[in-house]
């Protein structure tokens, strides 16, 4: 039986020519073979996605919190879409009755809320750019993104207004007006004036402009409607500008995709918001769940809480980023190897029974309805019990556990990639495609992709397995950098976005993430190390959470920092008769020897070469965090910041390695 290939040709692949690198053939999705969907009639701006489903669902409930009874956690309660609807209609006439018009920017800083959604929506009614502050950046970023921004308004949640008047006194050249989602206290007040702003408590501000009502301007499909600030490995951040057009085309395209596979979005939905909405990830999710009708929950804002608000929602549809997935993943290893011998025995046995029939191709519903009952009940049940798609994005997903969850949750784990610039969603795998495990999945059906050759990585695009640099063409594409026009030019060449991410397309049409353009170092042998590239392969180590390898022109050999994963290297410890506390464990040099022996091992089985074998570890207890700067809020590492903070460890395992038997 020919293997199924998800993707179409739509034009040949072009030789380099004039020092311009050579291009494979570009490709979209199979779902797109007559088109790419059709623009939606009536449907312009994000507004009339809200606007629409209002008239069409007034009573559905929209937006839900916890209601908190005597300090302890109740039901979630909910407002409808028109309730929402009344109260954006306040505070945009309260907007408005400021003298704030369209084209002026409006900043959003806080957790996810109702009102995070209600400003929002203002925002798109009345086409003010809607411009998400976040903290995770650094403290300066704020300040950068309000000046950078020429923000003139800005909401915050009641807990952040201590960090906005942080920003003060060069925030408040442009800032002039301050909306509190809860109360403002009277030190607030006075803080806030004598830098001659307002600032009001969101109740006062509801009832500013009750007495006028404000036309609302015409909105066209190319307006910008949010300006997102990406963190970036390096440098300031950078304002991506994002249209109405982008937003809509990507709703059309995740409707087609979702159609296709027969797991179409519906009213009955229901969502938990806990990744940023200042992200673009989870603001079209949202979008999406908006346009259906759906429901959306909010989280109380405690990763410690999040799988209690997730049994108390019970969502269908579960977005997370790696971070989030791993721990899901150690969690159940813990519980099921702490069940005693019957209880594991039992669950691996389903377990590969299950993955086995799945591997034949059976959709994961039929490969074991038995053991599903019997034993992975206890899982879905832990997610809530009505999942049915767990979709996976910001970062890689090690394979190991993006398998383990397939067979364990009973639902579609999907893996999607995508970056601001592109709107969020490019690629994403398909259900029942056991053999896009470790992919991102073919593209989506509303954009073109090819691969560029990078000759001096030794990518080529036109090899029988093609590699290269992904770039992305079609409407969701990004409008620009806001006052970056030369960083704009570098990665928008021709239409083309350049990711700066490798990939390498399979034979089923979907595409692996194997390298990063920037990340390559010289060897002092001369050998070219592709860091992140080996970064994926070392990841796969069971044994450790994360792993940031090292090298530079000066040594001949790799050296890492690694979070060992705790339940491992303990069993280990307990294994070898070695008892002492995790954090003495990661000094212990027993300890470091058995990591290295599991890197070495799974080099072994990649076909790594010799000076792509890591030489020394550093284990830190501690994982590698925002905290101390060492990654950005989607968990990519800063390597510059990783370097500075760990100089002594790494010139330590540079002195006491230096003649390592090669």
């Amino acid at each position: 039986m020919a293997e199924k290939r998800f993707i179409i040709e739509v034009e040949k692949a072009k030789e380099g020519s004039d020092g311009k690198p050579s291009m494979g053939p570009v490709y979209r999705s199979l779902f797109a073979k007559d088109g790419f969907p059709p623009p939606i009639q009536g449907l312009d701006s994000c507004w009339d996605v809200f606007r629409l489903s209002v008239e069409k669902y007034p009573t559905n409930p929209m937006l839900g919190r916890r209601e908190i009874v005597d300090g302890k956690p109740g039901k979630y309660i909910w407002q409808s879409y028109k309730e929402v609807y009344d109260l954006v209609v306040k505070v945009g006439n309260s907007i408005r009755s400021c003298g704030y018009e369209q084209g002026v920017k409006c900043g959003i800083y806080g957790a996810n809320s109702a009102e995070w959604i209600i400003s929002m929506e203002a925002c798109n009614a009345h086409g003010l750019y809607c411009v998400p502050l976040y903290d995770t950046l650094g403290a300066g970023a704020v300040e950068f993104i309000i000046s950078h921004a020429e923000i003139s308004i800005a909401f915050a949640e009641e807990k952040k207004i201590p960090e906005l008047l942080k920003t003060f006194p060069n925030a408040a050249k442009h800032l002039r007006t301050l909306v509190s989602f809860g109360k403002v206290t009277p030190e607030q007040k006075q803080d806030v004036e004598k830098y001659g702003l307002t600032i009001y408590s969101w109740d006062d501000f509801l009832l500013l402009g009750q007495h006028q009502s404000f036309d609302l301007p015409v909105k066209k499909r190319s307006d910008i409607c949010t300006i997102m600030y990406t963190s970036g490995t390096t440098g300031d951040p950078k304002g991506v500008l994002i249209s109405n057009d982008s937003i809509i085309t990507l709703l059309a395209g995740i409707k087609r995709l979702l159609e296709s596979v027969n797991e179409e979005l519906e009213v009955k939905d229901v969502y938990l918001s806990y990744l940023p909405l200042a992200h673009i990830f989870d603001r079209v999710i949202e979008e999406a769940f908006i346009w259906h009708g759906a429901s959306i929950g909010f989280w109380r804002g405690d990763v410690k809480l999040l799988i209690e608000d997730i049994g108390e929602l019970k969502p269908t549809i579960f977005c997370a980023v790696p971070r989030v997935l791993d721990r899901v993943y150690s969690g159940l290893v813990q519980k099921i190897s702490a069940g005693g011998f019957l209880k594991q025995t039992l669950f691996n046995f389903a377990h590969s029974f299950k993955l086995n029939n799945m591997k034949k191709g059976h959709p994961h519903a039929e490969a074991s309805p038995f053991f599903d009952k019997l034993v992975f009940d206890k899982v879905k049940q832990g997610l809530g019990g009505k999942v049915r798609l767990i979709l996976s994005g910001a970062a890689p997903l090690s394979t190991h556990v993006e398998a383990y969850l397939r067979v364990v949750t009973c639902s579609h784990v999907l893996q999607g990639y995508g970056l601001t610039e592109t709107c969020a969603g490019t690629f994403v795998s398909l259900p029942n495609e056991l053999d896009m495990l470790g992919t991102v999945g073919p593209p989506v059906p509303n954009v073109d992709v090819c691969l560029e050759s990078v000759p001096e990585m030794g990518y080529n695009a036109l090899a029988s397995t093609p590699r290269g640099e992904i770039c992305v063409r079609g409407s969701t594409l990004f409008s620009g950098y806001y006052k970056r026009e030369d960083l704009t030019k570098e990665v928008l060449i021709d239409g083309w976005f350049h990711t700066g991410d490798i990939g390498e397309w399979q034979p089923n049409g979907s595409m692996k993430i194997i390298d990063r353009k920037k990340n390559i170092f010289k060897l002092s042998q001369g050998e070219y190390v592709a860091v992140e590239n080996l970064e994926n392969i070392y990841d796969q180590v069971s044994s450790i959470e994360s792993i940031w390898v090292y090298g530079n022109s000066f040594e001949a050999f790799l050296v890492a920092v690694a979070n060992p994963r705790k339940e491992a290297l303990e069993r280990w410890a307990e294994e070898n008769g070695i008892s002492m506390d995790f954090s003495s464990l990661c000094e212990d040099s027993r300890a470091k020897k058995y990591i290295l022996e599991e890197l070495s091992k799974t080099a072994k089985e990649n076909k790594l070469k010799g000076f792509e074998v890591i030489k020394a570890i550093h284990l830190d207890p501690v994982p590698f965090d925002m905290e101390r700067d060492l990654i950005t809020p989607t968990y990519k590492k800063k390597r510059p910041q990783l370097l500075k903070y760990y100089q002594n460890v790494i010139d330590n395992m540079y002195k006491s390695g230096s003649k390592p038997n090669a």
